[in-house]
């Protein structure tokens, strides 16, 4: 019968862990690239010069967008007031409370405004902000 030798016997690396972080941060790369690139900038921000500037984000933060015709978005994907419900109950239910932003355009009806709030607060969401500018630029 036939010996086999083997080269490198005691040597064993599991690359496994490794694979899986590398994976765990294209993934993290993507998302976050894919959040920036879904600002709408057809709304107009309300200028706030008196406000807090926004500091360090909280990586759980929801950025529900309404722009001036009362459509509702997340990620430039238009939504219905339900199926915005349905969203964030379900993160809620998921991680608890979060922190949302909503981002108005400045000539939204504040009853749109108003509907997501109410929304927000019907799940149990109280983290609520409101994105503005705080230097205007010409």
């Amino acid at each position: 019968m036939k010996r086999h030798r083997r080269i490198n016997e005691g040597c064993d690396l599991d690359m496994t862990p490794m694979i899986d972080v590398v994976f765990q941060m294209i993934i993290f790369f993507i998302v976050t690239i894919k959040m920036d690139e879904n600002i709408n900038e057809e709304i107009r921000l309300e200028d706030a010069p008196e406000g807090p500037l926004a500091t360090g984000e909280d990586p759980r933060t929801m950025v529900i967008e309404v722009d001036r015709r009362g459509w509702l978005s997340i990620n430039n994907v238009q939504l219905n007031r339900s199926q915005l419900e349905g969203i964030i109950s379900r993160r809620y239910n998921r991680f608890g409370n979060f922190p949302v932003v909503i981002r108005a355009d400045r000539r939204a009806e504040h009853r749109h405004v108003r509907a997501v709030m109410d929304l927000c607060t019907n799940v149990g969401i109280w983290q609520i902000d409101f994105a503005a500018i705080k230097e205007h630029r010409n």
